[in-house]
């Protein structure tokens, strides 16, 4: 009798360490489970904050620079131009750079382009984007110094003839005048604006999408470990 109980005693003992054992297995395959989905978890998020953080700096840098140009910009109205004289007046001075601490005098000429607007009929000076209006209110384009000055008169010469080949441009004025300028082109127009903010958008959505399904699946994951604790 009592070596059947001894028997027992041995057998339970032997079951408890097996469950002991087996359970262990189980803690720790779940522990490296639960180490390995933190693990990911973090870099995901780390990922969403950094494209978060990467579309905020595009969008401020973005602001500064188009945004505010497109904002302030009051030659927005577009319409039909007839291009009326197209003329090389007066040579104008510039610089370029040769070196270190070297600058040389060159020059170019003065492309002065007179057109009227279709809609008013008004006559003014054009210019071919914001840039070239605040260089010079009186030159259509203003081009980069260098050496070869003749180089730089063929190149007005040539936007010259194509003026006046193509007499009807599209261009744009301010409609209450307060701008006399016109120009020939924008630098910055909504089209442009559009596109340049559409990626750091895109890029911002995406980041925190990121950060809200993480918080989700944890959220979630949370929810059902304590449902599974809950008595039956």
């Amino acid at each position: 009798m009592f070596f059947v109980k001894g028997v027992k005693t041995a057998r339970v003992k032997q079951q408890r360490v097996i469950y002991k054992t087996l359970r262990g297995n189980e803690l720790k395959d779940k522990k490296r489970t639960e180490t390995a989905l933190k693990a990911g978890e973090d870099r995901a998020i780390l990922l969403g904050l950094g494209m978060v953080f990467s579309s905020v700096m595009m969008y401020f840098v973005i602001c500064i620079t188009m945004v505010r140009a497109y904002a302030e910009s009051v030659l927005t109205d577009e319409t039909t131009c007839t291009v009326l004289n197209s003329t090389l007046t007066k040579d104008i001075n510039c610089s370029y750079n040769c070196g270190s601490d070297c600058w040389r005098s060159s020059k170019f000429p003065c492309l002065q382009v007179y057109v009227s607007l279709n809609a008013t009929g008004r006559i003014g000076l054009l210019s071919h984007n914001e840039d070239m209006l605040d260089v010079s209110s009186e030159c259509f384009y203003v081009p980069k110094c260098q050496k070869d000055h003749k180089a730089l008169h063929v190149m007005i010469q040539n936007l010259s003839e194509h003026l006046r080949i193509h007499q009807q441009v599209t261009c744009y004025h301010d409609s209450s005048e307060h701008q006399g300028s016109i120009l020939l082109n924008r630098l910055y127009g909504s089209s442009t604006v559009f596109h340049s903010l559409f990626w750091p958008s895109c890029m911002l959505s995406g980041g925190t999408l990121i950060i809200l399904m993480v918080k989700l699946t944890q959220y979630l994951s949370i929810l059902c470990e304590q449902i599974g604790k809950t008595p039956k």
